[in-house]
């Protein structure tokens, strides 16, 4: 058997059996929903880190540092910035309002500050964004085991999928937490290892950018942070700030915060880390490039750095290190999911009356379908980018203004439901007619949420204007 094959599956039991381990631990849907709101700060920064570095910011940003160059940096370290909003902002007072009302999901705090309306509308949304994220996770997965171990992209979305359906509906934040920080610490050691020896094996950085250099299609901004240019920075900016700043699976982890203390420590830990591992898959797919320039698909730049680049022990530890990336922010996506049908829309909608051990039984139950559609969807969608970006644009729009205008103060929940409808479809129209490349430096992104903003502005003055008359 292939020897990087052997090691993946070992790992891959080793995560399944601490998942049904930990399990047992899990008695109540407080336990699943939001680990009791027990997480330190410590627990806290190494779940949300977990959830931060996945395909996105390790097969997604290998293939940007191997097309862009340095300026591929922005992607993670967007994600960086958002967190460290989401750490001194939007954190410590969302995850006192969670304490203190006793919110389980998003959809909580959604009907809480608007109506049932809001809330079934923002899970529906969700469930199609993240269903799409979860696929390019696994898309991921499937990239990396078809250049390492030959196997398809269905075969490869399959292994991914069952492992983290596994552990995760067993064991859900509770026992998420626990095994993030495991996959957290292979995944450290694996980049810290593999950068340096991976640009030692290609020269060293002045034998790459001689290497680069040499190749028609690259040109000195391929070394510059800022190569793409301010229209392509402002685009990773709108597309990933608000989303790390409102994404839904982020905020639940919030939730589970002991203190608005642990908020601030472990998210803005979590931040200042994202910032400097940036540059850690840029530089991996720039080594690639500089060894093989002609690849046909930029997100195979990981793998080859695995197979082609490293020693055996390393491109397995480093193996380990990235399907850990992947596994870890798939549950987090799952956490989503799963959180958000099971309660904002079976409890709340369906059935009212559902007990905690039922409620606790659905959420496993939802785990399992919400990983059935998304290795479905994995094998259909493209790459990794065009699913996160799908993602990304719909959180971003969706969620953005409800909750950052909510945190503040009560709305009229029928101006809300009127601001998400409009923006989503504003969104919708202006990228199908554009090609996708917006209206001079405002992406489809940028003008949804800008209009989402502007929307919410003027319904909230007409809210008081009218108050103040009665």
């Amino acid at each position: 058997m292939n020897p990087l094959l052997l090691a993946l599956l070992i790992y891959s039991f080793i995560l399944i059996t601490t998942g049904l381990f930990l399990s047992r631990r899990v008695t109540h849907s407080l336990d699943f929903f939001v680990a009791d709101r027990k997480l330190g700060p410590g627990l806290l920064f190494s779940t949300l880190l977990a959830a931060n570095i996945g395909a996105g910011s390790t097969v997604g940003a290998a293939g940007l540092g191997y097309q862009l160059g340095l300026s591929g940096w922005w992607w993670v370290g967007s994600a960086g910035l958002g967190s460290v909003i989401l750490a001194f902002v939007v954190g410590p007072r969302i995850r006192d309002l969670a304490e203190r009302w006793q919110f389980l999901t998003v959809g909580d705090f959604l009907e809480f500050r608007y109506n049932r309306a809001v809330r079934a509308l923002s899970a529906l949304l969700l469930w199609a964004g993240t269903l799409a994220i979860l696929a390019g996770q696994l898309i991921a997965v499937a990239w990396i085991l078809g250049v390492v171990v030959g196997t398809t992209k269905s075969v490869g979305c399959l292994l991914g999928g069952l492992v983290v359906v596994v552990y995760f509906s067993a064991g859900g934040l509770k026992g998420t937490v626990w095994i993030n920080l495991v996959q957290l610490l292979v995944k450290a050691s694996a980049f810290l290892l593999a950068v340096p020896l991976t640009l030692s094996s290609v020269g060293g950085w002045s034998a790459l950018r001689q290497s680069i250099l040499e190749q028609e299609a690259y040109s000195q901004s391929y070394f510059n942070m800022t190569g793409i240019g301010l229209e392509g920075i402002l685009a990773y900016l709108v597309l990933l700030v608000p989303a790390f700043i409102v994404s839904p699976g982020l905020l639940q982890k919030v939730y589970g915060a002991r203190s608005t203390r642990a908020v601030r420590i472990g998210v803005g830990a979590n931040a200042g880390v994202l910032f400097i591992y940036a540059f850690f898959p840029v530089l991996l797919g720039m080594s690639t490039a500089a060894v093989f320039p002609n690849l046909g698909n930029p997100e195979l730049a990981l793998p080859y750095v695995m197979t082609e680049l490293l020693p055996l022990w390393l491109g397995a530890l480093l193996l380990a290190g990235v399907f850990s990336a992947e596994i870890s922010s798939a549950d987090a996506v799952l956490f989503m999911l799963s959180t958000s049908l099971s309660k904002d829309l079976y409890q709340t909608f369906i059935r009212p009356e559902l007990g905690e051990q039922q409620l606790l039984r659905i959420s496993r139950y939802t785990s399992a379908v919400a990983g059935v559609l998304a290795v479905a969807l994995a094998i259909v969608l493209p790459s990794v980018i065009s699913a996160l970006t799908i993602f990304y644009s719909l959180i971003s729009v969706t969620f953005f203004a409800p909750v950052v205008f909510g945190l503040y103060s009560c709305g009229r929940g029928g101006s809300c439901l009127a601001v998400i409808i409009i923006s989503v479809i504003a969104t919708v129209v202006v990228h199908v007619i554009t090609a996708g490349s917006g209206i001079w430096i405002f992406s489809p992104t940028a003008l949804g949420i800008l209009l989402s903003v502007l929307l919410m502005s003027l319904g909230m003055a007409w809210s008081r204007s009218t108050a103040h008359q009665s």
